[in-house]
């Protein structure tokens, strides 16, 4: 029974010097020595560039942040206006009106579009917008116009 075990051991030993592409760098069973002469002087050339790929993949990358309400609001009202430079002007004016708040109060106007009516201030967010949407195009046309309005007074 030695003499199997003994047999079975040198060729697990054999498998493993046969394998020397995939593991160059682990030691022989019976020799204890590396499989490839100069593995080391080879490991010092890689180890460089190693350690620069892995500095720039921590380096560029950056920490997903959760996502807030607001960022929900904006991502509904941009489905609601298509257009980018109308996108930017609704959001301008909610945003100096109430930034992004839906519970956002300056004394008798609340909400998202800062609404003067108590209907509106009882509106989840996504109507908030919907109903500011409405407001602005029936107003002003378009919410440029009405981010053009609210530079010159300071309201809309």
């Amino acid at each position: 029974m030695d003499n199997m075990w003994i047999t079975l051991r040198y060729r697990a030993c054999n498998s493993v010097d046969n394998g020397t592409y995939l593991t160059c760098l682990l030691p022989c069973c019976a020799a204890r020595k590396p499989l490839w002469r100069g593995s080391l002087r080879k490991w010092h050339r890689v180890w460089p560039v190693l350690c620069l790929i892995a500095g720039l993949l921590v380096l560029t990358t950056e920490p997903v942040e959760a996502a807030t309400d607001s960022d929900y609001y904006k991502l509904y009202a941009h489905s609601r206006i298509i257009n980018e430079k109308q996108y930017k002007c609704l959001s301008s004016i909610i945003y100096k009106e109430s930034r992004w708040n839906p519970k956002a109060r300056n004394h008798s106007h609340y909400g998202l579009g800062q609404m003067r009516s108590l209907y509106y201030r009882n509106l989840d967010p996504y109507r908030q917008i919907d109903k500011t949407i409405e407001y602005i195009k029936l107003r002003y046309g378009s919410m440029c116009n009405a981010w053009l309005f609210h530079q010159k007074r300071n309201w809309y």
